[in-house]
């Protein structure tokens, strides 16, 4: 106590310790001071403990997404497969059936050619056929 002086602030001592008297009060505010730190580290820590609790929450909820979202991609991926997969029948269904009309295009062109040709042959074995009455009636 060699080096402290009232109103002085020496090394190692408390500032602003004018009066003993005033001790009392002031260790009395330190601990009540002290005593709401440790309410509100108390609080802190509990809020720490909540964030923590939140942020497993949250990584659980995450992870669950995730496995939900590969299994819909995986069933979306499949139904995609599997639509692929009728569409390639229809397709080769509707070529079969492309076939088969170009099959009968080509019969009915025929078909008119061959028509086309025998009404050309009946036309001139009318024509003959008139020719000849002709003659026969100017006989």
């Amino acid at each position: 106590m060699d080096n402290y002086r009232f109103g002085s602030t020496p090394t190692g001592t408390i500032p602003h310790m004018a009066e003993p008297s005033d001790l009392e009060a002031r260790v009395s505010a330190l601990e009540n001071h002290v005593s709401e730190l440790d309410a509100e580290t108390r609080i802190a820590r509990e809020d720490a403990a909540a964030a923590r609790h939140l942020a497993a929450a949250r990584d659980r909820d995450l992870a669950d997404l995730t496995i939900k979202i590969d299994a819909n991609r995986s069933a979306i991926s499949a139904l995609g497969v599997q639509t692929r997969g009728q569409f390639d029948q229809v397709d080769r269904r509707f070529d079969a059936v492309d076939r088969r009309f170009d099959a009968v295009d080509r019969r009915f062109a025929d078909l008119e050619r061959r028509m086309t040709d025998g009404f050309a042959a009946t036309k001139a074995g009318l024509e003959q056929i008139v020719g000849l009455l002709d003659r026969q009636i100017d006989e």
